[in-house]
């Protein structure tokens, strides 16, 4: 059989094609084999709970390195300066598991709150890994709305904002004072350390106007001895005039 030279160039371009397609092939199978997330944590999302004394909160969790390969830890950051985290070591092998704890400031956080922790590991599929957190935090006093609000000219008329003691004890308000000279207010206990009124009216709607209400209680817990409830006139924007519905 004889080959003439356009016949071998031919060959050349089918070998070059088969080379380059076993080549596609081989980097997909190496990269689907490898895209699976390494580090995995036990349960998942990692919840914790303080209780509503609580300044800190520590939460233990557990991990694996479910991969093929040694992974090494270089960072760890958080999303949150109220959050640090460590791990028991830096380097954790195939099928190795792992112990991490978390510190949460609380501060005043309350109700729940998402956060998380993002580590940087050598992992060429997997280089950050994220933890996530969930903070609850028990919600002890309730104050709706938070904010109470009228327009730049409406009638100055009183509202009125509801305080909720929904803690296990019940707590009483003390006292309540305003930011502002240009409000008037009044509280009144509705039922026995549970539910409180508080009524709000500016002496005049004519210019912008923003304060708050520093209302305090008898609790024993630091943070909960003073809570703020607020005021605001503002100008009406141009959708609002368009349909003047109360704010």
């Amino acid at each position: 059989m004889k080959i003439t030279p356009s016949g071998i160039l031919s060959l050349r371009r089918e070998t070059l094609f088969c080379l380059q397609a076993l080549l596609v092939l081989t980097v997909f199978g190496v990269a689907a084999g490898g895209v699976q997330a390494q580090m995995i944590v036990d349960g998942g999302t990692i919840e914790v709970h303080p209780s509503p004394e609580d300044s800190q909160a520590l939460a233990s969790f557990t991990f694996r390195n479910t991969g093929e390969v040694s992974v090494k830890i270089v960072k760890i950051e958080t999303s949150c300066s109220c959050l640090s985290a460590v791990l028991d070591k830096q380097v954790y092998q195939p099928g190795e598991s792992g112990q991490g704890s978390a510190e949460f400031k609380v501060a005043s956080f309350v109700g729940r709150h998402e956060k998380s922790v993002q580590i940087t590991t050598d992992h060429p599929t997997q280089p950050v890994w994220e933890i996530p957190f969930v903070l609850v935090v028990p919600v002890v006093i309730e104050i709706e709305p938070r904010t109470l609000q009228w327009w730049v000219g409406e009638e100055p008329e009183a509202k009125h904002c509801t305080v909720r003691m929904v803690g296990d004890a019940p707590m009483k308000i003390t006292d309540v004072v305003s930011t502002r000279e240009s409000v008037e207010f009044s509280w009144k206990e509705v039922e026995e350390g549970r539910v409180y009124e508080i009524e709000v009216k500016p002496t005049s709607t004519d210019a912008v106007l923003l304060g708050a209400l520093k209302i305090e209680t008898d609790s024993l817990i630091p943070k909960y001895q003073r809570q703020l409830a607020f005021f605001s006139v503002y100008r009406r924007p141009k959708a609002a005039d368009a349909n003047p519905a109360q704010p």
